[in-house]
């Protein structure tokens, strides 16, 4: 693989007009395709196969008119002060507002409290039901204007308004706060590892073209698949963090190249050849685990691993072709005024010791105890992780002051959580042979079950063979309490087909969040099982050992785990919480913990080939174990710290996002990165390595003659010094000037 990214380095850099025009040309492409073939988001979360889904399909085709799974509201009403909800001039005015919003576009109907005895005992509180004829993601903000502009006419009467629930739900468009903080950070980073404002302006530009691309084939996508607006967040952070570390990790190896010889397009092949090599790698390995989402099954789970796959995969193109291209443009300029006199230091043994010389001396000479030290701190921060609770946001997690979530504080207190989150019963009559004694046997069972506050009247269809029925917890709908109710109830569905013939399922808003949460639970071992085992096979084939893949992914484990406690911490018992503007706690989000999974498994991956790979080639050219460990941190440590930083920067901007999805996704993966990279292999890594000494690369001989050779270092480039590429290419050892090469240089 080497020759050939030498090879496509040499062409983008000679051939940089075309290379650069071609990606133009592309771009522009893609716009087009945006501007004409988008599609609405979706946020829906649902899983097909689960019991709620197949309830709501039931529903649609039998019983349309019901409405279940299509967006809803409720608007709560509050009496003035001194003033009862049933006086008449209060009643007057809310009944107004229901026959207003009955007649606007999309309701099918808006109950008037006082026709369903939808009151509160002490007669303060009353709230109206308002139902939609589309989904939660068809609402248009112009539909949720006119709600708002409804209720407001009785706010203008002193009564109290809000309103909650999916019809509410408006996507957020949020000021891209996290992805300029990430940039700043990026930017600062970038100049002191370069020194250079062009060096380090390069890695931002390619960031933000991938990022471009990235969103722009989300949109284009959207015109035939359903995806989420978190899709487009998850693709912008990642394709950041990750084109940046890769134009950091390519330029830094040019750089170098560059102060040892005359030859600018031998300098990039050799860097594409090299840290080329190894940001192949690491993009495939990130890719690859996004895509393996697939594997777990549910629909928008795998939407967002293959957008955010795609996004990657760009970024490593644009590294490998743009990216020498533009530094053909940029010429020596990419070395900064103090890098055009700089001496080669790669093997002065006179040189200053650096500051990875420094640290891993100190590793090494305490290596036992560090080791016992950093695997300590990653137990106690991952304990929280045994306490891990998985849901989907609520108007109860809504922002403080937010009209949906005043409308659920006024009905948990007006007449109990558990009316936030109501609960259908889908009940198949079309076996039974008493449907009315069927359904009478269920209402008495259910009336022995604990948690319920009240058991609705049946809704039959017309043909008579299905009905539904509303069931009011005691307990709101992400509260352990009325997830035990679903599986009671659920597990009383057998016994009540074969007592009455009658097939009963549990569906819902609330029940659809339980399946989903459960469901990506229950995908969480396998698809770490999945993980774990790429993450073995894929480092057995790099470092060509046993035990320095066997100690990665061990690593991997532990900061994951740590992440996830770190997580718990903060968003479920609320530790902290107000460092990061965190307004309510609550379960995490479902699907964060299969995507960090996913992403710090690629990053892991990132950082263990960056920093190993060079003492896997010390060791191998003759040099002792621990001296391979030395000569790997004194040339990986800086840019592994500088790609580190970074990333955490890029994830950390996001942790001010008002959206709490949002938030605890740049958190989680921001302390991920912190505690894998810094931990894990700056400092468990080395310490780790210096204890198993010579055994670390031992690999069993008839397993060495089976494995291929992929040379993810570019061993075979820098022995041949890149001539024998250079016949087979047609190259003369010189080349065209740098434009911007000083007269005489």
């Amino acid at each position: 693989m080497a020759p050939l990214l030498y090879r496509l380095g040499r062409f983008s850099f000679r051939r940089r007009g075309l290379v650069s025009l071609a990606w133009l040309v592309a771009l522009v492409a893609m716009i087009a395709g945006a501007a004409t073939l988008s599609g609405p988001t979706s946020d829906a979360f649902s899983i097909p196969g689960t019991q709620s889904q197949k309830a709501l399909d039931l529903l649609e085709e039998r019983m349309p008119a019901a409405g279940v799974g299509n967006a809803s509201a409720r608007v709560v009403f509050v009496a003035p002060d001194g003033a009862s909800i049933t006086d008449p001039d209060v009643r007057a005015s809310i009944e107004g507002v229901a026959t207003e919003v009955a007649g606007q576009p999309h309701v099918t109907s808006a109950l008037s409290p006082y026709d369903v005895q939808a009151v509160s005992p002490d007669g303060t509180t009353a709230f109206m039901s308002v139902s939609y004829s589309v989904t939660s993601d068809e609402v248009t903000d112009e539909d949720r204007e006119l709600l708002e502009d409804a209720i407001a006419a009785v706010e203008a009467d002193g009564i109290g308004a809000a309103a909650g629930g999916s019809a509410t739900q408006a996507q957020p468009h949020a000021a891209p706060i996290g992805e300029i903080i990430g940039l700043g950070v990026a930017a600062v980073v970038l100049f002191l590892t370069f020194g250079a404002l062009v060096a380090a302006g390069l890695p931002l530009l390619t960031a933000i073209v991938g990022v471009g691309f990235g969103l722009l084939g989300i949109q284009i996508a959207t015109g035939f698949f359903d995806l989420s607006s978190t899709t487009m967040t998850l693709a912008t952070m990642l394709g950041l963090a990750v084109g940046i570390d890769y134009a950091l990790f390519i330029i830094s190896r040019y750089r170098h190249e560059l102060l040892g010889t005359h030859d600018p397009a031998h300098a990039i092949g050799m860097a594409i050849g090299t840290a080329g090599s190894a940001v192949v790698f690491a993009g495939l390995t990130v890719a690859i685990a996004l895509v393996a989402l697939v594997v777990v099954g549910i629909p928008f789970l795998s939407a967002m691993g293959l957008a955010a796959a795609g996004t990657v995969v760009v970024a490593v193109l644009l590294a490998l072709t743009l990216l020498p291209a533009l530094l053909g443009f940029a010429g020596m300029r990419v070395l900064g005024r103090k890098g055009y006199r700089a001496p080669d230091t790669e093997h002065d043994s006179t040189a200053k010791p650096t500051f990875g010389d420094r640290w891993a001396e100190v590793i090494l000479r305490h290596r036992a105890v560090v080791a016992a030290g950093a695997v300590a701190l990653l137990v106690v921060i991952a304990l929280p992780a045994t306490s891990l609770r998985l849901g989907l946001p609520t108007d109860a997690t809504a922002a403080e002051g937010s009209s949906p979530r005043e409308a659920y504080d006024q009905i948990t207190e007006a007449f109990g959580p558990g009316l936030n989150g109501p609960l259908v019963l889908a009940v198949d009559l079309a076996d039974a042979p008493d449907p009315t004694a069927a359904l009478a046997a269920i209402r008495a069972d259910l009336d022995g079950l604990d948690n319920i506050a009240n058991v609705g009247a049946e809704n039959l269809n017309e043909a008579g063979d299905l009905a539904i029925v509303s069931i009011i917890p005691m307990t709101g709908p992400s509260d352990a309490a009325t997830e035990d109710l679903v599986g009671d109830i659920r597990s009383r569905a057998d016994t009540w087909a074969d007592q009455t013939g009658a097939d009963v399922s549990v569906t819902g808003e609330t029940a659809v969040a339980i399946d989903v949460s459960e469901t990506l639970a229950d995908a969480l071992i396998p698809y770490l099982s999945i993980i774990v085992g790429l993450a073995f096979v894929l480092l057995v084939l790099v470092f060509r050992s046993l035990l320095v893949p066997l100690k990665a992914t061990l690593g991997f484990l532990l900061s994951i785990l740590a992440a996830f406690g770190g997580v718990v911490a903060v968003f479920q018992w609320g530790w902290l919480k107000d460092l990061i503007a965190l307004e309510t706690t609550g379960p995490i989000i479902s699907f964060l913990p299969i995507i960090l999974i996913g992403i710090l498994f690629g990053l892991a991956m990132d950082y263990e080939v960056f920093l190993v790979t060079r003492m896997r080639e010390a060791f191998v050219h003759g040099d002792s174990a621990e001296d391979a460990i030395k000569d790997g941190f004194r040339h990986g440590s800086r840019v592994v710290t500088a790609a580190a930083v970074i990333m955490i920067g890029v994830f950390a901007g996001f942790v001010f996002a008002d959206d709490p999805i949002i938030k605890s996704i740049g958190f989680a993966l921001a302390l991920g990165v912190a505690l894998d990279a810094f931990v894990v292999r700056m400092i468990l890594v080395p310490a780790v390595l210096s204890l198993m000494g010579d055994r670390a690369w031992y690999l069993p001989g008839w397993l060495d003659r089976v494995l291929p050779d992929i040379d993810i270092e570019g061993s075979q480039l820098e022995r041949s010094g890149g001539t024998a590429d250079d016949a087979a290419s047609g190259a003369t050892s010189t080349d065209e000037p740098l434009a911007g090469t000083r007269a005489g240089h």
